[in-house]
C-alpha cells in the first residue's frame, strides 16, 4: 500500500543562469542560456515523493500571480493535492535565481514572497489530509512557527513528522521535541549542532545531541560520500551512487521525497529506504533543472537492478 505523505513548505519558480564559472565579488559574466522551470523544496520534494508512489498532498502558498497559476498547474499534473495551498494576495509567489557552472555546481538566491509570509493559517483544516498519513514533511523555507504547529497536529494523528532543516538556521528549540526524523547535510548539521562532521565519532555525538532533544532519528547527507543515519537501535553509512553530475539543484529535495515513499511508519527500513532515495538523487542530478530532472519510481527501480 502506497505511503501517504503531506509536504509542508516552499513554492517557487526557478530560474536557472547557465554559466562556464562563478563570477567574482563586483565582476559582471555573461551567461551561455537562462532556463525557468517549477521548484521550491517544498514543491520538489512533495514531486519526488509521488513519482516514486507516495499519495501526497501540499500545504503552502502562492501568490496571486502568473507565477502562482504556474505553480498550481505544475503541481496538480504531477498528480499532487493542492487543495490546502493558499493563495496570498498581498505577497508574490516565491522565485528563485540559479548560477549553475559548468562543473553542476550551483549558487542559489531566493526571494520568499508568499512562502515566508506564510502563517498559522495555511493549516486550516489539515487534518482531513493528516489522518491516516504516514509522513509529514517539512524544511526552513517557510516560517518555523507554522511547521512548529503543523507537527503538534502530526503527532495529534500519530504522523510521523521529517525536517529537512535547509537553508540551516537557529531552530526553535521546541520544533524538535516534535520531530522523529532530522535530515541535514554536514553543514548544516555542524551549525544547528556546533559539532564539526568530521568523522563517525562527531557524526555519533552530532546524533546524540539530537536524541536528546526528542529526535530519534538522524540522516546527514555527505555529497558523493552517502549517507549516514543514526537510530536508537543501529547506525551506519550508506554509500553514494557514482555518476557524473551535470546539476545538483534537485539532489537533496529528491532524496527527502523518494525517503518518504519508501519508509516504513516504524522506521525499521531506514537503511534500505536509504537506498532508494540515493539512488533516486544520483539520476536527478544527472538531468538539467530541478523539478523535470525527478525520477519516477521505474526509473529509480531500473537503475538500481543495474547495480
Amino acid at each position: 500500500m502506497a505511503n501517504k505523505v503531506v509536504v509542508l513548505g516552499s513554492i517557487n519558480v526557478d530560474t536557472t543562469y547557465h554559466v562556464e564559472r562563478f563570477p567574482q565579488p563586483g565582476e559582471t559574466i555573461s551567461a551561455k542560456s537562462k532556463s525557468s522551470a517549477p521548484g521550491g523544496k517544498g514543491a520538489n520534494q512533495a514531486v519526488a515523493a509521488v513519482r516514486s508512489g507516495a499519495q501526497t498532498s501540499f500545504v503552502g502558498a502562492v501568490g496571486s500571480d502568473n507565477e502562482g497559476s504556474y505553480m498550481l498547474e505544475a503541481l496538480k499534473e504531477n498528480n499532487i493535492d493542492v487543495h490546502h495551498i493558499m493563495v496570498d494576495k498581498y505577497h508574490g509567489t516565491g522565485t528563485a535565481a540559479i548560477t549553475l557552472d559548468a562543473n553542476g555546481q550551483n549558487d542559489i538566491m531566493i526571494y520568499g514572497g508568499a512562502n515566508q509570509a506564510m502563517t498559522t493559517d495555511v493549516l486550516a483544516g489539515i487534518e482531513d489530509v493528516l489522518d491516516g498519513a504516514n509522513f509529514l514533511i517539512s524544511q526552513f523555507e517557510t516560517p518555523q512557527e507554522v511547521t512548529l504547529a503543523a507537527f503538534k497536529l502530526a503527532k495529534e494523528h500519530g504522523v510521523t513528522t521529517i525536517l529537512n532543516p535547509a537553508p540551516a538556521h537557529d531552530i526553535i528549540p521546541e520544533l524538535l521535541s516534535y520531530t522523529d526524523v532530522i535530515a541535514p547535510n554536514e553543514s548544516e548539521c555542524a551549525l544547528l549542532t556546533g559539532i564539526e562532521v568530521a568523522d563517525e565519532e562527531s557524526m555519533l555525538k552530532s546524533a546524540e545531541y539530537f536524541q536528546k532533544r526528542g529526535v530519534t532519528h538522524l540522516l546527514i547527507t555527505l555529497g558523493s560520500r552517502g549517507v549516514f543515519y543514526a537510530t536508537p537501535k543501529a547506525h551506519g553509512l550508506v554509500p553514494a551512487f557514482k555518476v557524473k553530475a551535470v546539476d545538483t539543484t534537485a539532489a537533496g529535495d529528491t532524496f527527502i521525497g523518494a525517503l518518504s515513499s519508501q519508509l516504513k511508519d516504524d522506521l525499521s527500513n531506514v537503511a534500505d529506504a536509504l537506498v532508494y532515495a540515493q539512488r533516486a538523487s544520483s539520476l536527478t542530478v544527472q538531468q538539467m533543472g530541478a523539478m523535470p530532472s525527478i525520477p519516477t519510481a521505474d526509473k529509480v527501480k531500473a537503475a538500481l537492478a543495474e547495480n
